[in-house]
């Protein structure tokens, strides 16, 4: 595996939706698993989930909520040498409708999961637990038993201003729509300057504003008649682009926005302004995917590099976030080789877009995408590309084409001493 597919955001039975806010116990019968609990908790998808950890087992729970109400979810690890389906019938009988139980197995051990199930067991998690286990048990009870929908946040961002990530991120978002055929959304986050209703040719009269200012958690059908139509399956909810006022939002001022539109699309790409704000790194931070765009200079290394340690330390559960380099090649400019930009980053761009300013001139001037200009353009490729690292979706024709190669080679000629067999 290159560095580059470790790299590769995780999708399908590997995608962990965010949890909504509940209340989630657990209950930990040894040290080792209550530490992986208390790392779990400080996932970012579990951010809008209270997870509180107790030492004492089943026992404890049991004795807790002879008390007290019990919450959303609780978790029980099992303990060797105990009646752990006798102390789940009590708990039954304790036990608020509708609480979801997830059982922790002891590592090695194997419960009767028939008899869990039985009893009203949601999930069996065999040990020994890991923190991304406790993660998905979590989510999965609310993403998959509820049947949502939940789609992907993909942020773009800038390491400096002017670097072309609103863009990429317009390209790649149309691409994914147009490509790829999947449901998204464009959301503009650049109240002030935003350039979306420009490179999509629109001029609509309501968008992002209307729902950050909105009075009321905004729902799926107020946010369905702010968005604009850009084509089959690609909409844009769009900056004012106007200074009658100042911007200025606290840290969750968008977060009713994203969790609405994930109800209903499959891809929400995020064009996020190049500036440090409690809302912009809450942003980022929260993202399923990440994609830094960069100029090949020193400032834009540094930056790269800053804002990727930041991230992967801030989403140690995730995937590193991706950058690209944009504007490679300019005339008379001095550049950081490729190479040495990825030797400081410690890691390889998953693309290197080539300076064209008249492609890309004449594309933001007619309100048009780069494929619309040019369909066989390389950075139109490019841009492909791109999509589907971010979206996880295989490339059909790499697919068909390295399903085939094996076939293909055994049909292929022999060669003797550098000499084609005769045939």
């Amino acid at each position: 595996m290159t560095a580059e597919q470790q790299d590769e955001p995780q999708h399908g039975n590997d995608y962990i939706a965010p949890a909504p806010r509940i209340s989630v116990q657990a209950f930990c019968a040894s040290v080792a698993t209550a530490t992986t609990a208390r790392a779990a908790a400080d996932d970012r998808r579990l951010a809008k989930a209270h997870l509180s950890v107790h030492m004492g087992g089943i026992a404890a729970a049991i004795d807790t909520y002879h008390k007290a109400p019990t919450p959303n979810v609780i978790m029980l690890e099992t303990e060797p040498d105990s009646d752990f389906l006798a102390g789940l019938d009590e708990l039954s009988t304790v036990c608020d409708p509708g609480t979801r139980v997830v059982v922790l197995g002891m590592p090695g051990e194997a419960a009767p999961y028939r008899e869990l199930v039985r009893r009203g067991v949601n999930d069996y998690v065999i040990g020994p637990v890991k923190v991304l286990d406790i993660v998905r048990s979590i989510c999965s009870l609310f993403s998959s038993s509820e049947a949502v929908s939940v789609g992907r946040l993909i942020a773009v961002a800038g390491a400096k201003g002017g670097v072309g990530a609103s863009t990429i991120a317009h390209n790649v978002a149309w691409t994914i729509a147009r490509d790829l055929g999947l449901d998204s959304v464009v959301i503009d986050l650049d109240l002030a300057f935003g350039t979306a209703g420009l490179d999509y040719n629109q001029d609509p009269v309501q968008g992002i504003a209307n729902a950050v200012y909105a009075p009321e958690r905004p729902d799926s059908a107020f946010m369905e008649r702010l968005l604009s139509k850009c084509g089959d399956h690609l909409s844009l909810l769009a900056a004012p682009a106007t200074l009658d006022q100042v911007y200025d939002f606290g840290a969750e001022a968008f977060d009713a926005i994203f969790d609405t539109m994930r109800m209903t699309t499959s891809c929400i790409v995020l064009d996020v302004p190049h500036q440090w704000t409690a809302w912009t790194k809450r942003v980022l931070v929260g993202a399923d995917d990440i994609l830094i765009v960069a100029e090949p200079d020193l400032a834009n290394m540094r930056n790269t590099k800053n804002m990727m340690n930041l991230l992967k330390t801030a989403r140690p559960n995730d995937r590193p976030p991706l950058y690209c380099l944009n504007q490679v090649g300019m005339s008379k400019r001095p550049e950081i080789e490729v190479k040495d930009f990825a030797k400081t980053i410690d890691s390889q761009p998953i693309a290197a877009i080539p300076f064209d300013c008249r492609l890309f001139g004449e594309a933001a001037n007619n309100g048009q995408m780069i494929a619309e200009v040019s369909a066989r353009h390389r950075t139109t490729r490019t841009f492909l590309q791109i999509a589907h690292r971010l979206t996880g979706r295989a490339d059909l024709a790499e697919a068909r084409e390295s399903f085939l190669s094996p076939i293909l080679r055994k049909l292929q000629p022999r060669h003797n001493d550098g000499r084609r067999a005769a045939g």
